[in-house]
């Protein structure tokens, strides 16, 4: 079951890839500022855009009862 369309996944996935690589490289690198470095823990929650993106399923789409892919309705 699909409820969200190309654009939408592509769009987690991508979001979901830069997250998760900021937090794998962060703290090694000098990608954010000093003051900043503490923020690198919350790339680990693009973890969730990322399936999300992958699976092209949104829980909480299907939890507000709404999505982006409609499927054919046979008469």
């Amino acid at each position: 079951m699909c409820n969200v369309n190309g654009l939408g996944q592509f769009l987690r996935i991508l979001f979901g890839l830069i997250l998760v690589v900021l937090a794998w490289f962060g703290p090694q690198t000098s990608i954010l500022n000093f003051e900043l470095m503490y923020l690198w823990k919350f790339g680990w929650i693009g973890l969730i855009p990322l399936i999300s993106g992958v699976a092209a399923f949104c829980p909480i789409y299907a939890v507000l009862g709404f999505g982006h892919k409609h499927h054919d309705q046979k008469k």
